[in-house]
């Protein structure tokens, strides 16, 4: 790949040079070849051509040399072909690489108001400058992990996107270079037209190599060589569709079968780190080519769905081994598959695993271990496929909407696959008899409700302007309060182990209607202008209920990370929407208490939670009441901005365990209406010994304290940049500690325990 000292280094004026000398060079070849443009009047091929067919030609020249002229004389619209083609690579890659390296340089200047360095290979490195140099009195940043991470991955985006048009452009002119008096008819228009022309000539060799049918032989090179193809040009049309198409439904799905699970098992070793990246970047591949609605791409997709119910064994004399859907939904875990592929490929999967004789797990019983790194899922075909739709909010949110089964029979694939009770679907169990596969349930009721990928490295809310967005919008709240409404308690959640960081993500994603649902005691919301408070008319909330919220809550606060996760999300969220108020002073105040209501509810939850899991054992409670405080002194750059009220250092932990988008309650400068977040623990306590003694009681107090200090913030920072005087501040802190102990009443279950 380049490095960042090449890209800002390019010589971009010899390649404007090469452009021009071409441009001069075309227009004077086409005089020579048809006659037309500034210089004509001469002799040119064409006329030569046409004089020649037309001549009275005798003896062997009738035949030779009239073969010979015409020949000659054709070959210069070659010649012509091959320098426009030329002409317009270079052009694409002036043009291409003036955008990269303008993009490269904006970004190190960018980043370095982060106090973060790019380096001559592109690494991002923290660079902060000392006390002397800054100033006495400057505030000194120093770049968090998240920002490091962030720098990083926009750096390696554009130098990934030079080095492919370098790739592209070196290959397409060594192919015209290559020959230097054959010249060919088949010109390129272009970076993009070079890019499907070299692609579609990939899929064709190795669709070639894979219907030999020994590519459980292939060695350890060959596989990497054949990986590299897939990586290059997995976003190519050319290439995916090609070798899709080539390969045919079923050749794709036996070359997978045969090369993930050749005879004698799984692979294991450096091949099987190699298999890994071959699974996803096929997967990828056939995503791309999913898209795709030429006849060709149609009937694979067809066939595929057709060919679910059969084996796929390795050796042909012995008809065993995985069956279609299987091997298919083991290359649906990377990508975003075309939406009505999904549609039919699931309803098919669903309908086959539905009438299948027995429970679920008969129907999937060959366990081939097809996934690389293994998941230990025994091939369930269901969890690949969630994984699809983790991938495709659309396709996801569609397909949750939807049901299977005909009559009576007919069941709704929420139900089925979310449901509880006998006509709900009985996911695989492992050999210690806990369930899998919900991780993957969650990715994709993720993707349906916040309409991004589940594991998008720079997620985004999507824009609520048209009324299709809008309509989006609610078929996502619809999905938002089924989940609330089914999640309502820690026992349901922890049954289906893998769903609770999916549901934190929900929630933090939402939490924006969970504020709202929760803002109407007593049924006060209307009197009290609760829309006009949270502007749920514009930001289209959506009113979850007051029970159901509380219960959903409750059960998330109930767990460290998931805890971790929406509480982040609620301090973000509860100081824009003091920042919202603008100059209203009694609103925001409101604004702020509500907050901290929110924050006294997920605290005593998390509380209520470490006290049973460690009644009897004080040193891990004392611990983990330390590290619930703890982690709240990591600091990040969410900025809700201080210019409307709210101090910009909001409390979030630190790391990049999940990106999430986090909805604001007012549109920010740039138009966005969303922040990012990422949640973390913390172990730094491993290295420490606790004991019930005055340290230890000390400790849990701390914990309290950060607990509230939290869940004020904002409200300080308000007062702070508003000049309240100490009599408003210290009534201000009597409202929030009364609505603090408030929220914390809706998760206490004392009276529940009896306790």
């Amino acid at each position: 790949m380049l490095t960042a000292t090449q890209l800002t280094n390019l010589r971009l004026g010899t390649l404007k040079t090469a452009v021009t000398d071409w441009e001069h060079m075309v227009r004077r070849l086409r005089v020579l070849a048809t006659g037309e443009g500034e210089g004509a009047g001469g002799i040119n091929a064409a006329q030569l051509k046409s004089r020649a067919e037309a001549a009275n030609w005798k003896g062997v020249n009738a035949t030779v040399g009239k073969s010979f002229v015409t020949k000659t004389a054709s070959e210069f619209d070659d010649v012509v072909t091959e320098a426009e083609s030329v002409l317009a690579i270079l052009r694409d890659a002036h043009t291409a690489f003036t955008k990269h390296k303008a993009d490269l340089n904006a970004a190190i200047d960018d980043v370095a108001k982060s106090n973060i360095y790019i380096d001559g290979k592109g690494q991002a490195h923290a660079s902060v400058p000392s006390g002397g140099a800054a100033g006495a009195d400057a505030k000194i940043h120093t770049p968090s992990e998240a920002e490091l991470d962030a720098a990083q991955a926009r750096v390696t985006r554009i130098l990934w996107e030079a080095h492919e048009d370098d790739r592209i452009a070196a290959r397409a002119l060594r192919r015209f270079a290559k020959h230097g008096y054959d010249f060919s008819d088949q010109g390129v228009t272009g970076l993009k037209d070079a890019d499907r022309q070299q692609g579609k000539a990939d899929a064709e060799y190795w669709a070639k190599k894979i219907e030999k049918g020994d590519v459980k032989d292939w060695s350890d090179a060959e596989l990497a060589r054949y990986n590299a193809a897939l990586k290059d040009q997995r976003d190519n049309p050319g290439f995916t569709e090609t070798l899709a198409t080539e390969l045919g439904a079923k050749g794709t799905l036996q070359f997978w079968r045969d090369i993930a699970a050749p005879p004698g098992g799984a692979v294991e070793g450096d091949r099987a780190k190699l298999l890994a990246q071959v699974q996803d970047n096929l997967s990828m591949t056939l995503a791309n080519a999913s898209h795709s609605d030429s006849p060709a791409m149609e009937a694979w997709k067809k066939d595929v769905i057709a060919a679910g119910g059969k084996p796929f064994p390795v050796d042909p004399a012995v008809p065993m081994g995985p069956n279609g859907f299987q091997v298919m939904s083991s290359l649906m875990h990377k990508g975003k598959f075309d939406s009505d592929f999904l549609h039919d490929y699931g309803s098919a999967m669903l309908k086959y695993e539905r009438n299948y004789p027995g429970a679920p797990g008969v129907a999937w019983r060959d366990t081939t271990d097809l996934d690389y790194p293994p998941t230990g899922n025994p091939n369930d075909p269901v969890a690949g496929f969630m994984d699809g739709l983790g991938h495709n909010p659309e396709a996801s949110l569609e397909f949750f909407n939807g049901s299977t089964g005909q009559g009576d029979d007919k069941l709704r694939n929420w139900d089925y696959l979310v449901g509880h009770g006998k006509e709900a679907r009985e996911w695989p169990v492992d050999d210690e008899g806990k369930p899998m596969g919900y991780d993957n349930l969650g990715h994709a009721l993720e993707s349906a409700t916040l309409g991004y990928p589940y594991d998008d490295k720079d997620p985004s809310i999507p824009p609520m302007k048209t009324e299709a967005q809008i309509q989006a919008r609610e078929e996502r709240l619809d999905l938002v309060s089924k989940v609330v409404d089914n999640y309502k308690s820690a026992d349901l959640i922890d049954k289906q182990p893998g769903i609770r960081d999916s549901l934190a993500n929900i929630g933090a994603g939402h939490i924006d209607s969970l504020n709202y649902s929760m803002a109407d005691w007593g049924s006060s919301g209307e009197l009290g202008d609760r829309d006009g408070l949270f502007n749920s008319d514009q930001r289209h909330l959506r009113d979850l209920g007051e029970s159901n919220t509380a219960n959903f809550l409750r059960a998330l606060g109930s767990d460290k990370e998931s805890y971790d996760t929406v509480s982040s999300a609620q301090q973000m969220y509860g100081s824009s929407l003091m920042a919202a108020q603008g100059n209203h002073h009694d609103a925001a105040i409101d604004a702020g208490l509500h907050s901290v209501a929110m924050h006294g509810m997920l605290d005593q939850a998390r509380s209520e939670a470490i006290g049973e899991q460690f009644a009897d054992e004080e040193k891990a409670r004392n611990k983990e009441l330390e590290k619930q405080g703890e982690w709240r002194n990591f600091f990040a750059g969410a900025a809700v901005g201080v210019t409307v009220g709210v101090a910009s250092e909001i409390i979030v932990p630190a790391g990049a365990a999940a990106a999430i988008a986090v909805p604001l309650a007012f549109e920010t400068a740039g138009g966005a209406a969303e922040t990012h977040m990422a949640t973390q623990t913390i172990d730094w306590l491993d290295e420490n010994e606790y004991n019930n003694d005055q340290k230890a009681a000390e400790g849990i107090q701390k914990a309290k304290q950060d607990g509230q200090h939290n869940a004020m913030t904002p409200l300080l920072n308000y007062a702070k940049e508003h000049d309240m005087t100490p009599s408003e501040v210290r009534r201000l802190t009597i409202d929030a500690r009364g609505v603090y102990n408030d929220g914390g009443e809706y998760t206490d279950t004392d009276d529940v325990r009896g306790w």
